[in-house]
């Protein structure tokens, strides 16, 4: 809904005349999450979702008209408002969509190749200019946003991505965190976030970083590895004790965010061990908040089920 007028007559008559394909959520990086988590359910749990009215939804929303559209407004003078997040999860969209194995998959992302290719030229300005890194636990986070793009690079080699974006995104995060130890996890959360800044970091790192291999060791940077930075990975323990807590619902939808989004960053790469016990409190915590996932406030409803999917598979 945030829109600035740079001249007379820049508004548009509906916010569908801007955003055509990801449009009617809260704002649009929400919608393209939701959008990725139509395809990710097609992809991985067809047969236990309404896959015929998925797909007559999908087939309606990504039509190359609409796509180019999107592609001309994410490129345009408001592009900073998706920086990082939203631009990481339309990647992260795209790459769904070709991962998919059925002849709907390719052809969607096909017909998203333009803004795929927008958001690569604005990764591929941004990132040279981006001195520091923004650690909040909220949208802007830039660790996050950056992990969620490489998914999309790795299949670079099978014709989707774009190789540049891959280095740009490994050369600045070597830059930010390579050097990073004893994060001090115990800082964590903050009343409004809805990601670990420590397990954001971590997660990207471990896509970056060769496998067996970590920023200044995980031991010491990351939070989970110790009894006081506990905080920081088992975040709102109290949400097995109150339906909501008391807070507005725009902040109270976000503990729960935390919960599922932090717990899902235990394990960073498939064939990781984790603990009996690290599993164990996942597993916990995952119960308190999946509940709140459906059946809440719409500020929870827009978005979080997707986080839910996101630990789920």
């Amino acid at each position: 809904m945030h829109h600035t007028d740079v001249g007379p007559g820049d508004f548009p008559f509906r916010p569908r005349a801007r955003t055509p394909v990801f449009y009617g959520s809260l704002d649009w990086h929400s919608c393209v999450e939701m959008h990725w988590l139509l395809v990710r359910l097609l992809r991985i749990a067809g047969d236990a979702v309404p896959a015929s009215a998925i797909r007559k939804a999908l087939r309606a929303q990504f039509s190359p008209v609409a796509l180019a559209v999107e592609a001309d407004y994410i490129a345009g003078p408001g592009r900073w408002r998706e920086r990082p997040y939203g631009w990481g999860w339309a990647l992260a969209l795209i790459h769904e969509a070709w991962l998919w194995d059925d002849p709907e998959g390719p052809k969607w992302a096909a017909a998203m190749a333009p803004l795929a290719d927008a958001i690569t030229g604005c990764f591929l300005d941004w990132l040279p200019k981006a001195t520091y890194p923004v650690r909040c636990g909220v949208h802007a986070n830039s660790a996050f946003g950056l992990s969620r793009a490489p998914w999309l690079r790795a299949a670079a080699g099978g014709g989707l991505g774009d190789p540049a974006l891959l280095e740009a995104i490994a050369r600045k995060s070597l830059d930010w965190y390579g050097a990073d130890m004893l994060y001090p996890g115990g800082w964590e959360p903050s009343g409004h976030d809805f990601l670990s800044p420590a397990l954001a970091e971590a997660e990207l790192m471990a896509q970056i970083l060769p496998q067996g291999s970590s920023p200044g060791g995980c031991r010491s940077s990351c939070p989970g590895s110790s009894a006081r930075a506990r905080h920081a990975v088992h975040p709102g323990g109290r949400l097995g004790r109150q339906r909501r807590p008391d807070r507005p619902p725009a902040r109270a939808q976000r503990e729960p965010g935390l919960v599922l989004a932090a717990n899902r960053g235990v394990s960073f790469r498939p064939g990781t061990r984790v603990s009996s016990s690290a599993e164990a409190r996942r597993a916990g915590h995952a119960d308190a908040a999946l509940p709140h996932v459906i059946g809440d406030d719409y500020m929870v409803e827009h978005w979080l089920a997707c986080y839910a999917v996101l630990l789920l598979s």
